[in-house]
């Protein structure tokens, strides 16, 4: 693999990185006191608006994604130190339409979508005009094995019913909301692999209720992550995605491109954290001496660069072997890469915390927030666990080609958090 980035990724990461100088971090306080002043969460700040527009009218707009019709085409070894530079602040993603869950979800339908899919929800989301939601997770099952989902999407004549629970549904609190790619069952007796289907389903359809918005560690994310029901949910058969049957296999194709996102964004999580630690370390006195100037700090600093060196070439690699040999041969360095950055980070971020004395719990810094955000992604898009379980299977195969854990048949979708990537 190059360790040199492309021509085409050094000039968009040149343009991003001016973006971000004049426009994202000039309207950090802006973005805030925007939603701090409406009294709602969720609300939509109107400096949105213009931060679009300019991303639009820079070409820094769709760079996710991997289709020149949908975007500029980079790889997702281009994409990767871009998403880095986004993760950086919380709101960057969406100002360049490369937000989550819309991102695994526009995949999706360029993968999967008919025609007619395609034009009325696609389009849309490729303009930045409606955003959307993922619903796979279910509160009453352990949904990182994705074959316990119990969400019933029957059919009846020319429409398809849904009945179920489901929660930390990411982006349903949105207000340009415009439609849910549910996750269900189709066919209860099939093998396990083929019970689950994908439906399209329109915000505002009778029968789909928001039951609570879900804090982290008291935080309400705006775009929300909610607890809703399916009550007796009708919609055409010709929004299903796919075939019955196919549910498990696009989550599958749609989770991978979403957890090494993740990754990226929060590597540039990280490199901020250390960035403010290292600044208010340079700052702050203590007993006669400089906070950098301890031993201890010191090391965390220099620990810091070295993990996040390490974990930025393991993205990078992950990121050029997707390009190269495919998800599927890409699996385990998914899986590894999704266990790693959120760990680094983590230690990071609470180091920079630390470093902030109390100052670093309350929002005066951007780190209480980025902390609760980054914990989430040790579960979201499937548990550390079992990622290190997808690990060692491979490994203990190279001794035992027919090694199986016990009461595990095969391979698991992981998706909580609602998918996402």
């Amino acid at each position: 693999m190059e360790f040199a980035y492309t021509a085409r990724c050094e000039e968009f990461r040149s343009n991003l990185l001016a973006f971000m100088d004049e426009w994202i971090y000039p309207n950090e306080e802006r973005y805030e006191a925007e939603i701090q002043a409406s009294g709602n969460p969720h609300h939509y700040p109107a400096v949105m608006d213009e931060l679009k527009a300019e991303a639009r009218r820079r070409g820094l707009w769709n760079m996710f994604h991997p289709h020149a019709e949908g975007g500029p085409g980079l790889s997702n070894a281009e994409y990767a130190p871009l998403a880095e530079i986004l993760g950086r602040v919380r709101f960057a993603s969406e100002a360049c339409n490369c937000s989550a869950p819309d991102t695994g979800n526009m995949e999706v339908l360029s993968m999967f979508g008919s025609v007619e899919q395609r034009e009325r929800w696609l389009r849309p989301l490729l303009d930045g005009e409606i955003r959307s939601a993922f619903a796979m997770t279910e509160p009453d099952v352990a949904s990182s094995d994705a074959t316990n989902i119990q969400l019933s999407i029957r059919r009846d004549g020319d429409d398809y019913v849904l009945n179920g629970r489901k929660w930390w549904i990411s982006g349903a609190m949105h207000p340009h909301l415009g439609v849910f790619i549910v996750m269900g069952k189709t066919d209860p007796g099939a093998s396990p692999h083929r019970q689950q289907s994908q439906i399209l389903v329109p915000a505002g359809t009778p029968g789909v209720t928001i039951r609570r918005a879900l804090p982290v560690f008291g935080y309400q994310d705006a775009e929300g992550h909610v607890e809703m029901t399916f009550e007796d949910v009708r919609v055409p058969a010709s929004n299903l995605i796919a075939n019955e049957g196919d549910g498990f296999a696009i989550s599958q194709a749609r989770l991978g491109p979403g957890r090494i996102h993740h990754c990226m964004r929060t590597i540039g999580a990280a490199e901020r954290a250390l960035e403010l630690l290292c600044k208010r370390a340079l700052t702050r006195t203590t007993f006669g001496r400089r906070v950098a100037e301890r031993a201890n700090i010191m090391d965390w600093i220099a620990e810091a660069r070295i993990d996040l060196e390490m974990v930025r070439l393991l993205t990078l690699k992950t990121a050029w072997m997707m390009d190269t040999v495919g998800n599927k041969a890409a699996a385990v360095e998914i899986s590894a890469i999704k266990v790693a950055a959120p760990n680094v980070a983590l230690r990071i971020i609470d180091r920079a915390m630390q470093v902030h004395g109390a100052g670093g719990l309350c929002d005066d810094w951007p780190l209480a927030l980025a902390y609760a955000h980054v914990r989430t992604l040790r579960l979201a898009d499937g548990p550390d666990e079992v990622h290190k379980m997808t690990i060692a299977r491979r490994e203990l195969r190279k001794y035992d080609p027919a090694f199986r854990p016990d009461g595990n048949p095969g391979a698991v979708a992981m998706a909580p958090g609602g998918g996402r990537g």
